[in-house]
């Protein structure tokens, strides 16, 4: 099911729903600056190596703070089961492990409820 309302200046898009939609991992870490490009790349080499090969996997992308004192993860999974079958895993642990011995660690899993996209002026 898509829905999308464009009131004059508003353009709002509801996609699916929550039983048909995917998953979302937002996981913050903190982290000293001296270690921000450490942990960028272990969670580099865990999703290059590992993780992006696992079912479900729908994308990443990895986020850094211009002050250097955080790293967010944002991820996709097809659904939860998808992604507790991937931290069944071993092959990812030795990089959770070494990205949690110099960063705080802040999960989320969340669901999407509304996508925005830029506005259209009537004319």
């Amino acid at each position: 099911m898509g829905l999308r309302l464009n009131l004059a200046t508003r353009s709002h898009i509801v996609m699916g729903s929550a039983s048909d939609s995917p998953v979302t991992l937002i996981n913050v870490f903190t982290v000293e600056p001296a270690n921000q490009q450490r942990l960028i790349d272990l969670l580099t080499d865990a999703t290059e190596r590992s993780v992006r090969y696992a079912p479900g996997f729908i994308s990443a992308r990895l986020h850094r703070s211009l002050d250097g004192t955080k790293v967010t993860m944002y991820a996709q999974w097809r659904s939860i089961a998808d992604y507790e079958a991937m931290r069944a895993d071993p092959v990812p642990l030795p990089y959770l492990h070494q990205a949690l011995a110099i960063a705080r660690f802040e999960p989320g899993m969340y669901e999407v409820v509304s996508t925005f996209a830029p506005a259209t002026r009537a004319t």
